[in-house]
């Protein structure tokens, strides 16, 4: 798609809108469900699993946080992007654009649901998805994440906050920003990078979210998952400091041809508690998925972020065969399924339909109350 950043509704063909629809919806469903999958064996090791759950490990949700198909922070943080993306379109009207500014309001949206008890201090001007009370439950969210977050200094690529933390809480919530299918890649690759570092300033840490972005963005395009990969490759080798990411995904990529795809081998590229094993641990699962269940089984059953390597696999996953290709079973009883749904629509309707919706002149009063201009 060559449609330039906020191009009109009439570039978009009837088809186009219905398959970049089931594509934003497959990705951050799909996202949702390998979450869901590894959060309740994310700190067993790959024996406990097995010990727990059979020689095959787990192959359905399990009980986490109280009941199964529960999501973790990597969906919270995931949806909070989505909103924030939406809420730097509208504000566009305004002659205010610069998406980060959108992005780290948006998570520091997140922060406060992991702060205060529930929606009722949210204000009018937080919009929908701020009062949407499952939100507010803790579920492990790291510490980058909330130590970044937690005051109003925005961290940049020039001064990041927590410059030597390299986690996966930055990639885990970078799928988003691949769904921007109207901008060129280096401007979805800049963009996710400059939000990463908001709370993980390790090169490693916010070059591996702006390569999975990429990833994402290519596969919403309708580009091949290979493709995708060695274009990320491309735009990360003229980054400084990316040699950590460019190994683990050729690491990803050389482990493909290395047999049959097995828990041990996803093992040997790490356990994903840090960023560019995440990446490299989801990209080489989606690569070997003979289809969606397999490979987001594939991607939860090892003996590290478990979570976080289902979650990723999942966005690949979803963007690339579109929300009809999930699990119905999984897709009926992962948690918050109704808001990932309703944000999805929202984000694919502002992004071929924006115009419509909102303007300089004029604008749809709904839309600018679930996504204030403020």
């Amino acid at each position: 798609m060559s449609a330039s950043v906020g191009a009109a509704a009439a570039a978009w063909g009837r088809a186009e809108q219905q398959d970049f629809r089931s594509r934003v919806r497959g990705c951050l469903l799909g996202g949702a469900i390998g979450d869901a999958l590894g959060a309740g064996i994310e700190f067993d090791s790959l024996a406990e699993i097995r010990r727990r759950h059979g020689s095959s490990g787990v192959t359905d949700f399990v009980p986490a946080y109280g009941r199964r198909g529960t999501v973790t922070d990597d969906t919270q943080m995931s949806l909070f992007t989505v909103d924030g993306l939406i809420r730097a379109q509208v504000r566009r009207d305004t002659g205010a654009w610069h998406p980060p500014t959108d992005i780290h309001a948006a998570h520091r949206r997140w922060y406060a649901t992991q702060r205060d008890w529930g929606p009722d201090e949210r204000r009018d001007d937080d919009g929908w998805l701020a009062r949407e009370e499952w939100l507010y439950a803790q579920r492990a969210p790291g510490r980058a994440c909330l130590a970044g977050l937690a005051d109003e200094t925005m961290g940049t690529l020039e001064r990041p906050k927590n410059p030597d933390s390299k986690g996966c809480g930055a990639v885990m919530r970078s799928a988003p920003f691949g769904l921007l299918v109207g901008w060129e890649p280096q401007l979805v690759f800049q963009l996710a990078i400059e939000c990463a570092a908001q709370t993980h300033g390790h090169p490693t840490g916010y070059l591996s979210a702006g390569a999975f972005a990429l990833i994402v963005h290519g596969l919403t395009r309708g580009e091949t998952l290979d493709g995708s990969i060695q274009r990320a490759l491309a735009h990360l080798a003229t980054r400084p400091g990316h040699e950590e990411t460019t190994d683990a995904l050729k690491h990803a990529l050389g482990a493909v041809r290395q047999g049959l795809p097995t828990a041990e081998r996803v093992e040997s590229l790490g356990e994903g508690w840090v960023a560019e094993e995440a990446l490299a641990m989801g990209v080489y699962c989606a690569l070997v998925a003979e289809d969606v269940r397999h490979g987001l089984l594939l991607a939860v059953n090892h003996g590290g972020d478990s979570d976080s390597t289902g979650s990723l696999c999942g966005n690949l996953l979803g963007a690339l065969h579109g929300d009809t290709a999930l699990p119905p079973a999984w897709v009926a009883e992962v948690e918050g399924r109704a808001t990932v749904l309703q944000l999805a629509d929202d984000f694919a309707m502002e992004m071929t339909q924006g115009p419509s919706l909102h303007g300089p002149g004029s604008s749809a009063p709904a839309w600018l109350a679930r996504y204030p201009r403020a």
